[in-house]
């Protein structure tokens, strides 16, 4: 279990092709890693992985075609957000993030909005219905609040210190991002589903 506030920006620096699936080394940048060992999971771009190998600041995970199919952005080396997962008595700090990804969003608006970044994004149609205005949603990694909800798209603002420390900075028109919906509006619909 995470909480979308991302503690270092890492780097993947290799992806190497196993049998069904990949291998990432990732950098890991500023994470604190004394209290990281081999079985952790750790938040990679909003995707919950399994570390497999440590050696100096140098993580691996494998990375299952199922994964792969179902995110983007851990198939080639570029920057990459990082949560160490949460122990029990750590502050919550954004929201309950599984780092299990629901979809691939596109972003369509990525404009000034006076200190902010206005962000907007298309989300997969069979997730629309989970997205509502102040709740929250998860990009990359990073747990945001939903500010305004029009049919498959929302909206969320940027300020100045979540781009500086999270990859969304790099985002324009036509990027794809990972998405997780809010884990409660998941269980809400599923116990409805069963009465």
């Amino acid at each position: 279990m995470f909480t979308g506030i991302v503690q270092a920006l890492g780097s993947i620096e290799a992806v190497t092709p196993l049998e069904k699936g990949v291998r990432l080394t990732v950098d890991a940048g500023a994470l604190e890693l004394k209290d990281v060992a081999l079985g952790d999971s750790i938040c990679v771009q909003g995707c919950c992985l399994t570390l497999v190998a440590q050696a100096g600041g140098k993580l691996g995970f494998d990375v299952s075609r199922e994964t792969l199919d179902c995110t983007v952005g851990l198939d080639r080396p570029g920057a990459v957000n990082l949560e160490k997962s949460l122990a029990l008595g750590d502050q919550l700090g954004g929201h309950l993030v599984t780092g299990h990804v629901d979809g691939v969003g596109e972003v369509q608006v990525f404009d000034d909005a006076g200190e902010s970044r206005l962000l907007r994004v298309d989300v997969p149609h069979d997730l629309a219905r989970y997205v509502a205005r102040k709740g929250s949603i998860c990009i990359d990694g990073v747990s945001l609040t939903v500010n305004r909800v029009a049919g498959d798209a929302f909206e969320v603002n940027l300020i100045p210190h979540t781009l500086a420390v999270t990859t969304l900075k790099r985002l324009a028109p036509g990027v794809r991002v990972n998405l997780e919906i809010d884990l409660l509006a998941r269980y809400v619909e599923r116990m409805l589903a069963v009465r």
